[in-house]
Order: structure tokens, then sequence, then C-alpha cells
């Protein structure tokens, strides 16, 4: 039996496993897990890109597919994602794009998990599917830009610090808002509201117990912003958070025909019921300056000096 200070040592909060530094050299795989690619320039753009990173490239089968809203069918964006995973030759995947349908595919994905070996895994939106997979299976995975974007120097310097050289890294978010000033330690979690809110009472819900939130959206009026958080807020799945680092919520317009209200004051009213350090407005999201995050790893929020320390 435990004693008891083995016990809070066992029960401790602490990082996920970390996966391969993806330095020159690494063998990156890109599928298009979600939506499709708006044709063969976007790839070729994508490999350029993946290339000057100094990895080698290899594209799954069907990346160029099309099958409605999606890059092929089920089937067939699973093969590729499968493929990858499973092949031992490939040290991370960059998805191509977002869109839809990563979820779709998570009973294959967790199918396959446990024989994976650690790999790296790379994009955002709705490649925050495969991201709570990635976690479930105890993996740091990275919320960062998806493979067919162009790459700022911005986003490229952080890629870089964070996936290539596993640096540890502060970084400062001068144009955020302080919510609710504070400082936190914890694990790194969430991604696309959206996505986080269709997985909860799911066996792939976010787990935010002793996280950071982060959390970011596009396209979403503000009132279904506020009716995603609240139903998280309602299922407890904030509950023992240690703090939130909210990005952007591109393109999401704050009034209906009936009123409206701004994501600041949604953010306000959700600090204030988690009584937790709270920055709005960090370079996360659908947006060309964005910070890459390893989703797992462990950070300190120092919320009034608009910092993230993210220790590796």
């Amino acid at each position: 039996m435990l004693s008891s200070g083995a016990a809070a040592a066992a029960h401790a909060p602490r990082a996920l496993r970390e996966v391969p530094v993806l330095g020159p050299g690494a063998h990156v795989a890109m599928v298009s897990p979600s939506g499709p690619l708006n044709g063969p320039h976007e790839l070729e753009r994508a490999v350029a890109t993946a290339e000057s990173l100094g990895w080698t490239v290899s594209v799954g089968t069907h990346a160029l597919a099309r099958t409605g809203y999606f890059a092929g069918d089920d089937s067939q964006r699973g093969d590729d994602l499968l493929d990858a995973m499973r092949d031992p030759r490939v040290d991370g995947i960059w998805c191509l794009r977002g869109g839809y349908g990563a979820a779709r595919l998570l009973p294959r994905v967790q199918q396959a998990l446990p024989d994976m070996p650690p790999k790296a895994l790379i994009g955002y939106s709705d490649i925050t599917a495969l991201h709570a997979a990635w976690q479930r299976a105890g993996l740091i995975s990275y919320h960062g830009p998806t493979a067919r974007s162009p790459l700022s120097e911005f986003s490229r310097a952080s890629l870089v610090e964070v996936v290539q050289q596993r640096a540890p890294v502060l970084w400062r978010a001068a144009d955020a808002s302080v919510v609710r000033g504070g400082t936190a330690s914890g694990r790194l979690a969430g991604g696309n509201l959206a996505l986080v809110a269709s997985l909860c009472g799911t066996p792939w819900a976010c787990d935010f117990r002793d996280a950071i939130v982060v959390l970011e959206d596009i396209n979403e009026a503000t009132y279904r912003i506020d009716r995603m958080l609240t139903q998280l807020r309602l299922a407890g799945a904030f509950d023992g958070c240690r703090g939130f680092a909210i990005g952007h919520f591109t393109d999401c317009p704050a009034a209906t025909e009936d009123g409206g209200r701004t994501i600041i004051s949604l953010i306000e009213e959700l600090a204030a019921a988690l009584q937790v350090p709270t920055l709005l407005g960090v370079p996360v999201g659908h947006i060309e300056e964005q910070w890459t995050v390893p989703l797992g790893a462990w950070a300190t929020l120092d919320a009034d000096a608009r910092m993230l320390h993210v220790h590796r």
C-alpha cells in the first residue's frame, strides 16, 4: 500500500510524454484527415515548406481526394492517417488542413495508438479531435499551423523553436487582454472550441483538470460561443483547471437581430466563474501570426505579465 506521500506523488499533475524532435532529416508524413485541399498548388506549397525545414516528406495517397466536404471518404482519410501512424520510418504527421472530418476517424485512430511509437502530430482547428486522441494516449502534440498555410516569419520561428528545437519558451502576448490576473501552472490542453465542445460526453473529451486551457475558434456567432462555453461549464469540463490562455475568435460577429454580446464579456464571465488567471487574445487560432503550442507540456501562465512559459 502506498504511503500518503507516495500516493500524492503518484497522482501529482505532470506533463505528458514527449514525442521525437523533428530536426533536419526527420521524416514527416502529410495527410488530409479532414477537409479537402483547393488543388495541387496547396500540396506543392506544403511540401516545399516542409522541405525548407529540412524534413523528408511523404504524402498520403488520398491527400488530394475530395468527397463532398471531406478529403476523400472516411476509409480513405483513415487509411492515410493510419499508414502514417504505423510506418516506423515516419517521425511526425503534419496535417494539410482542418475543415471537418477528423472526429469521424477517432475509433480507428484509438485502435492504432497503443501500437504506435510516439510521433509528433501538427495541426489545429478540426485537428483538435486528433490532439484529443494523442492526449488520451498520454502524448504531447502540437497545436500549430496546418501544412498548406503559408508560414509567416513569426509562425515559422515558433514552429522551429517548439517542434525542431524543443526548447523551453517564454512567450509574451503583448496584445492580449488581462481578463483575470494571477499566476498558475498546469498542462496545456484544448484547441478549437467547437471541437472541444463536440467531444464532450465522448471517450475523447478533453481533460482540463490541472490544465492551462487553450481555446480558439472561427466563424461562430457570439451566442454560439456562449452556448459552447456554457455546455462545457455545465458538464463540469472546466472543473479543476488552473487557468485560461484564450486565443482569437476570428470572424465571430457579436450581434444578431436579437442583440449581441462581446467575446470579452463571455470570457470575463468564464474567468469569474472559475476564479483562475485568464488571458484573452494570445496568438493562437485562425490568424497569420500564431504560436505552435505543445499540448500536454507543462506551462506557467502569468496573466498580469501577459506571459506563457512552456517548460520542456
